[in-house]
């Protein structure tokens, strides 16, 4: 596709797909030096979001990849499991792939998503979903999905579950540099679920 026939996103669009892109890529694996220099560049404004941006940046400055990664595997990973399980399956019914995975592959099929080869873990989990909803929002594998489609697959698959995840994550015991990762994606739900609401 070239830029002259690359479908036209608004600016506010493009700013919402690059923070669930950013959620989703921070939430996928420990950052990097690189991710940590960009993170630590970030600034928002007053409101809560961008407080919890603001916070998020400082921490990043202070942070080592090491730490980070530490803090990531005692969250996520840890031993026999971490201290959250970050999959819709498991906040909405109690275990690992139910039905809410199943019902998103459907959808994924649909939207003409798929997951990558390199990729092992369910679907269902907040990283691909956050990831998904950016792709979806600026076309990445099409054409953008229309506000109703986007609002449907964010009131199916990250409304119901994903505000508790991320409240959780900002109050996890080995929760530190994750901590305003929680607040953020907290934030955003919140401001995404009533921007729906209010858009029909």
């Amino acid at each position: 596709m070239t830029a002259a026939t690359a479908p036209q996103i608004a600016e506010e669009d493009r700013l919402r797909a690059d923070l669930y892109n950013f959620l989703g890529l921070i939430l996928s694996g420990p950052p990097d030096e690189m991710l940590l220099a960009q993170t630590a560049s970030l600034s928002g404004d007053a409101g809560p979001l961008g407080q919890a941006i603001t916070t998020l940046a400082k921490m990043a400055k202070v942070t080592k990849p090491r730490s980070v990664a530490s803090e990531y595997n005692k969250l996520f990973i840890g031993l026999g499991r971490g201290e959250l399980l970050p999959y819709a399956s498991f906040y909405l019914t109690g275990f690992l792939n139910e039905k809410p995975l199943a019902v998103l592959r459907q959808d994924m099929r649909a939207q003409g998503l798929a997951r990558a080869e390199t990729v092992f873990e369910p679907e269902d989990n907040i990283a691909s979903l956050m990831e998904m909803m950016g792709a979806l929002i600026v076309g990445r594998f099409g054409t953008p999905a229309s506000l109703g489609k986007q609002r449907d697959f964010f009131n199916k698959h990250i409304a119901p579950w994903a505000g508790h995840f991320f409240t959780d994550l900002e109050g996890a015991k080995n929760s530190v540099f994750y901590a305003p990762v929680g607040t953020i994606g907290r934030c955003f739900v919140e401001i995404e679920a009533e921007a729906f609401r209010m858009g029909g």
